[in-house]
Formats: C-alpha cells, structure tokens, sequence
C-alpha cells in the first residue's frame, strides 16, 4: 500500500506542505533605502551564536579600522525569543573550557553568582533500572564520568552571553525572526525578518509590520535544533552531500526546587521505562543533576529524559516516560517534599560527526546544533556550541580584516579543535542502536572502548521519518496526573510563559489527513499537546489532525517525524529562564 513498509505506515510518504526553497530563500535584496545594512548578521542568540558575537567583538575591540569597516551596526544578533535563551533548554552538564577560554577574566565562582552556574561535578552514580521498583548500580562508562565538569542553565547563560555582547556593542534584536536567507549570484547577502501583526489566515492586522532585508557581509546561522533557515541553506547549497542524514533525539526536562541537597549527578540507563523489544524502537536514557542556586540558596534538581526519534511505537511520549520515571522509587526519593518549578522539551540532533553538514556556503557559516555538533554518546553539546561559535567569529574576523569573501577555513578549524576530535571519537557510536538495544548494544561498546576504531568505516543511518509506524501498548503505562509528582501537558507548558497569540498564523506544517498511525505518532510524541485527534475520528485509515499551533514550545521534533516546524512570529513561544 502507498506510504507503508511491510505493512505499516511510513510518515515519510505523507510530506509537509512546504514551498522549499522559495518559501526560505529570498533571491536578491531590496533597494538600498528599504533595507538595514549590518557587518555580520547572526541568526539565533543562543549559546552559539553569542558566542560567536562576543568573540568577533572582543577582536573588533582591538582593530579600529576593521570595527569602522563593518558600520554603525557592526554585529547583530537576531533572536525570535522575547530575551535571548527563552527557547534554549539542556540537561545540562557542560565541560568547562570553551567558555572560560571566551571569557578568560570570569571565575567558576562568578558564573554561580552570575546565576547560570550551579556547582561543579563531584560525586557521580549511574543506574541501571531493570523494572520500576529496583535498581543496579554499575561503574560510569567513559563517556558518563563527569568529574570537574559544570552543572548549567542554557537559558541563563544565554542572558548573560547577551548581556556582555550589548556591552561590547552589538545589537541584539529579540522578537524578531528571520525567515528567509537572502542569496544573490550564489552567495548569502543576509537574511529577512518576519513580518509581524499577521492574523490567523495571513491577513494584515492594525499593528502590522512587513519585515524588512537585513544585508551582511557575513551571516552565522546559530538556530539550533533544525532552524528554518538552516533546512534551507543546507539543501540550498547540497551541504549534506555525501553526509549521512540527520536524526533527531527529544529531551523532556523539569527543574525542581527540593528540601534537602541531591548528592550525586545521576544517569540512568533501561531498559525501564522504555520497552526493550526491538518491535518498539526505544532507545534512551535519563539524567538527575544537582543545582545549587548560590543567590538564593535553593537546592534544586534538574531531571529529564531523552529518547531517540528512531522509535516505532506511535504512542511513545517523552513527557509521559518522564512522568513515569518520577514515580520509581530512586527518583520519588529525591523528589520527596519537593515543587516543580520549571518544564520544557527540545530535539536534539543525534547523528554526530557522519551527519553534520558542509559547515560553510558562500557568504556564510553554521554554528552549534545547527551544524550538528553534540555527542549523544557522553550527552554534551553546550562546549560545542561555545567553540564552535569563537572559532566563528575567528574566522568571519580573519576574512573580514584581509578583505577575503572565502569562509572554508573554518571547516578545517573545527575539524582541528577539541569538537571534532570527540566528534570522530564517537562517529560510531549510536548507529547500532537502529538495530535495537540487545542487538545494538554490544556494538555500541565496542565503538566506545575502541574510540571509534571497531567497528571500521563509517556507519549509515536512515532518516527518523523512514521508520515504519505502529499503534502499540507503550501509552497503557503512563500515570494518571496527579499534580504533585506527575503532571500533564498543558499544565506543563502553562509554566513555561509561553505567550502566544490566539491569533497568530500557524507556523507548524504537517498534512491535516494521514493514516491513523501517522496522526497518532504526532498526537503522542509532542511534548505539548498540539497535535489531537478528533473524538470520532476512525479507529483505521485515515483521520484528521487537529493543530493546536499556539501551545507550541519550539521543541522541534515534528520535523523528526513527518511534518515541519517554521519559524513563529517574534516574541511566540515559551520564555523558559533556568532550564
């Protein structure tokens, strides 16, 4: 049947509407007079891009002529949050040196009274949880140890980054989204805003603003999890040929304010709560961080789940296998007397060093996610981010004071750095894991234990949305809210500020009749509730999807699964602060 693979339905077959490239790409710029002319355009004020933006400042700082030469706008930084960091979230654990590399005069004990910070890395635990009820201590894997290295918030660092970029002179433009590349005669010439006041069907309303072509001499696309821009800049200039595709990973985090100081940082790995038939596809893992809030003195815990987007099962939940973590009895210990304070969710990219695209194309350069660059093995990215950013704006720098258009440098730089040296480590690393955890396993370690020599050459993925769909069991186990330990979908996103006009136009592209399981898969995984079923849909064949567009929180996953997430209006989303 069309759209199926051995019988089960393929959410690959059922495409998003999306006008690609003219939708994204914007041939040539507006007259001189409509436009804003800024020196490097960055899109995306997270912990790459303004990395990247207070790197290229503090080197501007010290070269006049160049600063002159980039205009009264020298660096702007684009961010479709209401602050930078409102849409940023990770676990996270961070490995210091990047970030005390970029800002050298800062002490670990400054980035706690900064309020991004919240204690290094000690004593460490990891479980393996055969059932709900019990579990079993191993030694760390390598990749797991995480002895001197920083528990952190990604949001607040981000506002801090923004902070000390504003200082130095760039110009941060919240709420504002970018959402065309701007190409002419093959090169990127800058990007445009979106427009703004747009009612539901596109229409102009009262305080309507058309968006404007913002021209750079260079641009850094930092979006992070599979940006718009991104998407289209990739296929526009085949930056994935010859690379494996990407594949995607979904973080589900809460931040708890708790009674008495969590000792350890703690990973867990299955197969409990996930099912460990290779029929489901599960495949992930959990973590509890210590937080120490220095400015307050909360104690505080950071807990999530992660799952590969590789899974069959439609009605497999990030937010829900979170839910039902909490209720094991290790976690419920921690938790004991305890309040949530925060929630939030993010893909992640997962493929690694095989799947990262050709980092440049005329004109401009990637950064961070957006590139690709996180070790799902270890679970780290936030260096990556961080370096790949300096090493950015050292090039964009260099190009720029010596009057060169060429960015390829940088390909080599990262390639030369620490981030794709522990790239490569790990090339292998999580591929076997398609073939499910008992098959996958072993080779998984192998990978590890040999720093990616065994097994040899290069490993192939497939793409997420290729995995064949089937309504199975996982959600039967999911706890009931009880609004103490577990809690529901729309109570979640409600703390995470999200503000988005009732009337705003829907930026989530997927077909509105697919298969059941297709609508299911959607319905299940979103970790905000946008995706529903109509009460008389039909038990078979096709059905419609409603799209609650406005609950969204930018997670990203849909594009993981058969539909595309665009970019919003600015200022839409969520406004998460400590995640």
């Amino acid at each position: 049947m069309a759209g199926s693979s051995n019988g089960k339905v393929v959410p690959a077959a059922y495409p998003p509407p999306v006008d690609s490239p003219r939708e994204f790409i914007k041939r040539g710029l507006d007259g001189e007079d409509e436009l804003i002319e800024v020196g490097v355009a960055i899109v995306g004020g997270g912990t790459a891009g303004l990395a990247c933006a207070n790197r290229l400042l503090q080197l501007l700082a010290d070269d006049p002529e160049t600063m002159e030469r980039l205009g009264e706008v020298p660096v702007a930084v684009l961010e479709k949050a209401k602050t930078c960091g409102g849409h940023n979230l990770s676990g996270a654990v961070m490995r210091p040196g990047p970030l005390q590399e970029l800002y050298p005069d800062l002490s670990r004990e400054d980035w706690r009274k900064e309020g991004f910070a919240f204690g290094e890395v000690g004593k460490e635990a990891v479980y393996m949880l055969p059932n709900g009820k019990t579990k079993l201590r191993i030694p760390p894997p390598p990749p797991f140890k995480n002895h001197g290295n920083e528990v952190v918030s990604v949001a607040a660092l981000a506002r801090y980054q923004q902070r000390i970029a504003e200082e130095a002179g760039a110009y941060v433009l919240t709420e504002t989204s970018a959402t065309q590349i701007v190409v002419d005669d093959g090169r990127v010439v800058g990007v445009r805003s979106g427009d703004k006041g747009r009612g539901k069907d596109g229409e102009p309303l009262g305080n309507f603003e058309p968006g404007t072509d913002i021209k750079a001499q260079a641009t850094v696309l930092a979006e992070g999890c599979w940006g718009s821009l991104t998407g289209a800049a990739i296929r526009e200039f085949g930056l994935d040929d010859g690379r494996e595709p990407q594949v995607w990973e979904l973080g589900v985090k809460e931040v708890w304010k708790v009674p008495r100081p969590l000792t350890h940082l703690i990973h867990t790995i299955g197969p409990w709560p996930l099912k460990l038939s290779a029929k489901y596809g599960q495949i992930g893992g959990t973590w509890i961080y210590p937080m120490k809030d220095e400015r307050t003195g909360d104690d505080l815990v950071s807990i999530g789940f992660v799952i590969d987007l590789e899974y069959a099962d439609a009605t497999t939940s990030a937010h829900d296998l979170l839910q039902k973590f909490k209720l094991h009895p290790l976690v419920r210990g921690i938790l004991e007397g305890g309040e949530r304070v925060a929630w939030g969710a993010k893909a992640l990219p997962g493929g690694g060093y095989w799947s990262m695209p050709k980092l440049t194309m005329p004109g401009a350069l990637l950064v961070g996610d957006a590139g690709g660059m996180v070790d799902t093995v270890s679970l780290k990215g936030v260096h990556h981010s961080i370096l790949s950013g300096k090493l950015a704006a050292e090039t964009i720098y260099d190009a720029l004071r010596n009057g060169e258009s060429s960015l390829e440098s940088y390909e080599q730089k990262i390639e030369d750095s620490a981030t794709g040296k522990e790239l490569y480590e790990v090339r292998n690393g999580r591929q076997p894991f398609q073939k499910g955890f008992i098959k996958g396993a072993p080779i998984v370690n192998l990978a590890i234990a040999t720093k990616g020599k065994l097994p040899p050459g290069r490993l192939p993925w497939h793409k997420n949305d290729e995995q064949p769909m089937f309504i199975g069991d996982t959600a039967d186990s999911y706890p009931r809210p009880d609004n103490r330990y577990t809690f529901d979908k729309l109570s979640s996103v409600f703390i995470t500020g999200n503000a988005t006009r009732d009337d705003a136009p829907n930026h989530i592209r997927v077909q509105r009749n697919v298969p059941r399981e297709v609508a299911e898969t959607w319905k299940w995984m979103c970790p905000a509730g946008v995706y529903e079923l109509p009460e008389d849909a039909p038990e078979s064949g096709n059905v419609d999807v409603i799209v609650n567009y406005t609950n969204c929180v930018q997670c990203g996953a849909i594009t993981a699964k058969g539909g595309r997430l665009t970019t919003p209006e600015g200022g839409d989303g969520p406004l998460y602060t400590i995640t």
